[in-house]
């Protein structure tokens, strides 16, 4: 079988893809094992693969999570770093799905996830375009929100760095972080914090 690849059906694939979308494309499977081998395609993950050339912006591993689980919402640490609140480096990547939800087994990156019910799951979601690829992210102030949901998880100090952020940012309404804290019942909790800096 000649695995040399037209140019032009390398050009269709997306920058970032999923071997399955590949295939659809007319992408036999050894031609793909020969565009990893010389090098015009790498593989970010299990079944996740990008086009050489296309630089990585620190949303890699994202990319590789929400190809593997769609539905999944970046959330704690992983969306505080994707919103730059505070300064902690997540050392895997958090997630939330729906309570019963099932999950892949993904070997990278680290992944934890976090099952999430209701409005507390549904509210708060951003979407967001990574090299073609649909990131579903929770909002600064439904972030913060979580933070002090899984403050005993997470420590006290990174929900208040990452309230001490959001009040900073241009923009801050109050209002939106209080209704995410009442749908993640913490409410009674974030307020005091809340006056005092305000």
């Amino acid at each position: 079988m000649d695995t040399n690849l037209p140019a032009s059906t390398l050009s269709r694939l997306p920058d970032s893809f999923r071997f399955q979308h590949a295939i659809q494309l007319g992408v036999h499977r050894k031609s793909l094992a020969h565009l990893v081998a010389t090098g015009q395609v790498e593989k970010l993950g299990r079944g996740v693969y990008r086009k050489a050339g296309i630089v990585g912006d620190g949303q890699d591993d994202l990319v590789v999570v929400a190809q593997r689980v769609p539905d999944a919402v970046f959330c704690l640490d992983s969306a505080l770093y994707f919103h730059e609140l505070g300064t902690r480096l997540p050392h895997q990547v958090m997630i939330a799905v729906e309570r019963k939800a099932w999950l892949p087994v993904i070997d990278q990156p680290p992944v934890r996830a976090f099952r999430f019910s209701g409005e507390a799951f549904s509210e708060g979601i951003e979407l967001h375009d990574a090299h073609g690829v649909a990131l579903r992210v929770y909002g600064k102030a439904k972030t913060v929100a979580d933070c002090f949901k899984y403050r005993n998880k997470l420590g006290l100090e990174t929900a208040l760095e990452a309230l001490r952020s959001l009040v900073r940012q241009p923009g801050f309404v109050a209002a939106d972080l209080l209704r995410y804290c009442k749908i993640c019942r913490v409410e009674k909790v974030v307020v005091p914090y809340l006056e005092a800096l305000l």
